[in-house]
């Protein structure tokens, strides 16, 4: 039976000496993992027990006597002919002896192949840390990125859960503004599709704060506010101190927490970071935790919310989960 036999650097294994064309026997009956001489089937299989490295070298072998295997991937036999050196230019073509992939040119600790940087698990890759292919960027999770710690494919932006964006932190496609969650938006700030404008619900606008299709100009209807009319308009909330303030006011989110921030403890937690780069964390707000801000807020900090159109205690507090005390307005 013919095989292949990884050694060391110097031909040897477990610190007996071969020679290229010599003969081995041993007078016992082989017993894998105890006495004999191994060998494997295929040379993939010889790198489950050595490193894919220069300094591994493999053998064609030929057993010549009695051969046993318990695995069908380690063979054992008492007697042993070493054929010839075979060469794996699979594994020669790596430059650095820390990558375990194949054709990786110039950086440390790929188990991909073909690539550039470092640390990538995969394939054609000039930036580092990635998990998917053909990425020039650094931290992504998919392919085809020129920018840095996308999720989606095609990214030449950053921090896009979508795909195809030069913007930065979409979540939608097709996008070159910012923070869109809709598609094929030039805008920023969208969750309709189409819109060169910004903070469209709508698709198709070129105007700003539309919920409809097709409009030019910046939409200013009065809004409703705890269930009545206001004389505010969208814009008015949003230059408010009220709303500054409110945007403060912690809530439950998730942050996608990077490998390299990880403690071991959640590493342990969640094994998928190795291949998405990190995991989802959930951060859970209670209504202490709100309770807490807003009583550590200043009486003209909570006098700028209540003074708010239609301020009413008990729909702030379904909205929110805080209860307003000791003020005479209610």
């Amino acid at each position: 039976m013919k095989g292949y036999k990884a050694f060391d650097k110097d031909l040897k294994c477990r610190g007996m000496q071969y020679e290229i064309g010599g003969t081995y026997e041993l007078k016992d009956a082989p017993i894998c993992c105890e006495r004999g001489f191994h060998f494997c089937k295929s040379i993939s299989d010889c790198y489950k027990f050595y490193k894919r490295s220069t300094k591994t070298r493999i053998c064609e072998v030929e057993a010549l006597g009695e051969i046993v295997t318990n695995d069908d991937i380690k063979y054992c036999t008492n007697k042993i002919h070493v054929i010839r050196e075979v060469e794996n230019p699979r594994v020669k073509s790596n430059a650095n002896e820390t990558c375990t992939g194949y054709c990786n040119s110039g950086g440390d600790h790929n188990t991909g192949n073909w690539n550039s940087g470092c640390w990538n698990s995969g394939n054609f890759n000039t930036g580092n840390w990635n998990s998917g292919n053909c990425n020039s960027g650094n931290n992504n999770n998919g392919k085809w990125n020129s920018g840095s710690s996308n999720y989606g494919d095609c990214n030449s932006g950053e921090c896009n859960r979508g795909s195809h964006n030069t913007g930065d932190y979409n979540t939608g496609n097709y996008n070159s503004g910012a923070v869109n969650a809709g598609d094929y938006n030039s805008g920023s700030c969208n969750t309709g599709r189409w819109n060169s404008g910004d903070y469209n619900n709508g698709d198709w606008n070129s105007g700003d704060y539309n919920s409809g299709v097709f409009n030019t100009t910046e939409q200013w209807s009065t809004i409703k506010m705890f269930d009545k009319d206001s004389n505010w308009t969208i814009r008015d909330w949003y230059e408010s101190m009220a709303y500054r303030i409110m945007s403060k006011c912690p809530i439950t989110h998730s942050d996608f927490i990077d490998k390299h921030d990880m403690s071991d403890e959640e590493k342990e937690n969640h094994p998928e970071y190795k291949t998405l780069g990190g995991y989802t964390k959930i951060v859970d707000v209670t209504e202490e935790d709100k309770q807490r801000w807003w009583d550590g807020l200043t009486d003209s900090e909570k006098g700028k919310v209540m003074s708010l159109p239609n301020f009413n205690v008990d729909k702030f507090y379904k909205c929110t989960g805080i209860k307003v005390f000791n003020f005479g307005r209610m």
